[in-house]
């Protein structure tokens, strides 16, 4: 009997050492998925902001919570079975498929390039206002649409860097790619939103020092959310070309990626030690942005060509020409209302922050 003990704990000691080397197994490899899908997330990161600028500040958490659910049943509920079954049945489907992702990554980075260029500018999201809960729901809506898109496009890459594993191991990745992802996007995206609020009740204190840092979160909100706008786009033209790259290679197309691996080679043996590794690793990114960059720019100019594309600019440009009426109009009533004129509001001094200032500078 208390040999037949023994050897049971001995099974299950066994099974528990290959459980915990497969949970290694799979963390691992969840982290290199969610390295390949690095783009994707600082993009999405830099996007999500958009959604709560100019809202009451008693909202942006909850609205940012709702998005986070949305996103979450995007990438478990609708795009894991598909990616699993095409993983499973129709894997010769993945690089297609995966090359269609990194051309709407290429595209959107080289349209941000050309929108600063041509100046038509970055096209912005319409703030929701205290319009109510419909207002709300459909801004909600249309932040979830959209996060399918980049969420769509993080679990192919993953799925491609964990192609080889076995069916349970991939789901078990995907979701912890899903979930630590999501995670990671979202609360990233509520500290920043939040950022301005902390500066402000910093800049509250007694504290000078205090004072002196909130009042440089609060200035220093714009250019953070620049920076990684910027970073996004670069991060989306040099993934996006990666994988054409690759891509182009599988199909049958291998002198791109031959050459680029030539001077990748050269490069790493140029330089001893991991410096030249990580010069061989620059390399290869430089290549795939400037790839993604002419990739992206002959989809834009394409997109220029089209009726619908030409629609969508004449239609920013009406808007444009709308607002500026209608800033011209109102700068004619207020100059006519003008403190200097009526004299009753020379006296009522600058707001408080805690009367809003948080809402006035999203």
């Amino acid at each position: 009997m208390s040999g037949g003990l023994v050897a049971l704990l001995d099974d299950v000691a066994a099974l528990a050492r290959v459980t915990a080397a497969s949970v290694d197994d799979i963390g691992a490899a969840a982290g290199r998925a969610s390295m390949k899908a690095a783009g994707v997330v600082v993009d999405d990161t830099a996007v999500t902001p958009q959604y709560v600028h100019g809202i009451s500040p008693a909202r942006e958490l909850p609205i940012i919570w709702r998005i986070t659910k949305g996103s979450l049943r995007n990438k478990l509920i609708f795009i894991l079975p598909v990616a699993l079954l095409l993983s499973q049945f129709a894997p010769w489907l993945l690089t297609p498929i995966l090359m269609l992702g990194g051309s709407y990554l290429c595209f959107e980075g080289a349209e941000k390039i050309w929108a600063k260029l041509s100046g038509h500018g970055a096209k912005t999201k319409t703030p929701v206002v205290q319009k109510g809960k419909e207002a709300e729901d459909t801004m909600v809506g249309g932040a979830v649409r959209t996060d399918l898109i980049l969420s769509a496009e993080i679990m192919v890459i993953s799925l491609n860097e964990v192609a080889e594993e076995t069916l349970f191991s991939r789901a078990a990745i995907l979701v912890v790619v899903a979930i630590g992802i999501t995670v990671l996007v979202y609360g990233v995206v509520a500290l920043i939103i939040r950022m301005d609020d902390f500066g402000l009740h910093l800049a509250e204190r007694t504290s000078p020092a205090a004072q002196k840092i909130g009042r440089g979160l609060v200035k220093g909100m714009p250019a953070l959310l620049t920076v990684i706008s910027v970073v996004g786009t670069a991060a989306m033209l040099w993934v996006g070309g990666h994988i054409i790259l690759v891509g182009v290679d599988e199909l049958g197309w291998h002198a791109p990626y031959e050459a680029v691996h030539h001077v990748e080679v050269l490069v790493h043996d140029a330089v001893a030690g991991g410096l030249g590794a990580a010069l061989a690793w620059l390399t290869n990114t430089l290549f795939s942005a400037v790839l993604g960059v002419l990739w992206g720019g002959v989809l834009v100019l394409v997109w220029e060509l089209l009726p619908f594309g030409k629609g969508e600019h004449e239609a920013d440009h009406a808007e444009h020409g709308a607002h500026e009426a209608a800033g011209e109009h109102h700068g004619k009533h207020s100059t006519a209302a003008s403190p200097a004129q009526d004299g009753t509001a020379a006296s009522d001094g600058p707001a408080s922050p805690s009367d809003g200032g948080s809402t006035a500078t999203r």
